[in-house]
């Protein structure tokens, strides 16, 4: 089993690879371990709102830097580009197609189970956190689910010595527009909720600076 020091030491490794080594491709089985963590990491009713793009096409990568200004670098030199998307509202809604498909097909609920559930959701949605006419917000849930999976897969990524850099520096109307006409996003039912590239460094970076930890921590007793 992993030690904590050596979970530690992956932390300490991690940090927001600015540019990569273009010559390093990340091998099939390590990047499938990483998309692994992806698929284990959890959410909320266990609905899975996230899916990624794996943008590896050279073209589509060029086309995306004007819009992609977090991106210049690691855009051109990542091994592999990853665009996490989140499903929009319509998609999310209790009564959709992809809530149906997860209770019934993936979660395999008895019907009187995946009743509940729906019913739960649905309070969940318009009473506990009061978005369910809120089509952003719905988004914006959905969109920090992926989150979790996203720094997942850093830290896994971390553990075998491969780097990353998490992006939220992008247009993301233009780029939503433009994964549309390639025909590659269905922007009806997912958005842009963040980007993660993953490589190899080039050079080592500086120090990692933190607050000291009594700083962002309160204890409640």
């Amino acid at each position: 089993m992993t030690t904590k020091e050596e979970i530690l030491q992956a932390f300490r490794f991690r940090h927001a690879c600015k540019e990569f080594d273009g010559g390093k491709k990340i091998s099939e089985e390590d990047f499938g371990f990483i998309l692994e963590t992806w698929r284990l990491s959890p959410t909320s009713f266990g609905f899975e709102p996230g899916k990624l793009l794996i943008l590896q096409n050279a073209e589509l990568r060029q086309k995306l830097l004007p819009v992609t200004w977090g991106a210049r670098r690691t855009l051109p030199t990542a091994s592999h580009f990853v665009i996490i998307l989140a499903r929009e509202a319509q998609a999310l809604a209790p009564d959709s197609g992809h809530i149906a498909h997860m209770m019934n097909d993936i979660q395999q609920l008895p019907e009187e189970v995946g009743q509940g559930k729906k019913a739960m959701y649905r309070k969940f949605l318009e009473h506990d956190f009061r978005i369910a006419d809120n089509e952003e917000a719905v988004f914006g849930w959905a969109a920090r689910q992926t989150y979790i999976a996203l720094g997942n897969m850093m830290t896994a990524a971390a553990q075998i010595g491969i780097d990353s850099c998490p992006i939220e520096g992008f247009e993301k109307a233009a780029v939503e527009s433009l994964l549309t006409e390639e025909g590659v996003l269905n922007d009806a039912e997912f958005g842009v909720a963040c980007m993660v590239a993953f490589g190899y460094r080039i050079k080592e970076p500086r120090e990692k600076t933190r607050q000291p930890l009594e700083q962002s921590v309160a204890w409640v007793d």
